[in-house]
C-alpha cells in the first residue's frame, strides 16, 4: 500500500494520510508502517492495527482535527549479554496517520488494545446516521 491508498470503500470515512514530515526525519526518528484493516458500517468504522511488540505504556493515539495518529514504541527485551544475530524489526517505532471524514464524531473515539492488536471504534456524527423518515397519511 502506498501513501496515497484510499483504505475505506467509496464512501471513504477514513484516507490513509501522507506523512509529510516523514521525508524531513533523521534515521532515528523513522517509523514502521503498521497494517490497519478499515471496517465500515452503517453505524461508524473500527480500525484494528497490529502492533506487536508495543506496550500499552508505549502506545499513544492522538485526534486532532480530522487527523488521526497512531503511534508506538516497539519494545522487544533482548536477555542481558545476548546481541540479536538477525532482527527484522529494523526500526523501534510505528506510525500511522490518517484522515478522517467529516462525518465521523471524533468525540467519541473508543480505543481497546489487546495481544498486540489495537482496535479503534469511531461512530458516524449523528447527522451523517441513517435514519428512518415517517411518511404521514393526509
Amino acid at each position: 500500500m502506498n501513501d496515497t491508498t484510499a483504505v475505506a470503500s467509496s464512501k471513504t470515512s477514513v484516507r490513509n494520510t501522507p506523512d509529510t514530515t516523514s521525508r524531513e526525519l533523521k534515521r532515528n526518528d523513522a517509523a514502521m508502517m503498521p497494517p490497519v484493516d478499515v471496517i465500515e458500517d452503517a453505524a461508524g468504522i473500527t480500525l484494528r492495527a497490529d502492533l506487536p511488540g508495543v506496550g500499552k505504556d508505549k502506545l499513544n493515539l492522538r485526534v486532532e482535527a480530522d487527523t488521526l495518529t497512531i503511534e508506538g514504541e516497539v519494545s522487544i527485551p533482548t536477555p542481558e549479554g545476548m546481541e540479536a544475530s538477525y532482527a527484522e524489526v529494523g526500526l523501534p517505532r510505528y506510525r500511522r496517520v490518517f484522515t478522517l471524514s467529516k462525518e465521523l464524531d471524533t468525540a467519541k473515539v473508543a480505543a481497546e488494545f489487546r495481544n498486540g492488536v489495537l482496535s479503534l471504534r469511531i461512530p458516524k456524527a449523528e447527522h451523517a446516521q441513517p435514519r428512518r423518515i415517517e411518511i404521514k397519511v393526509s
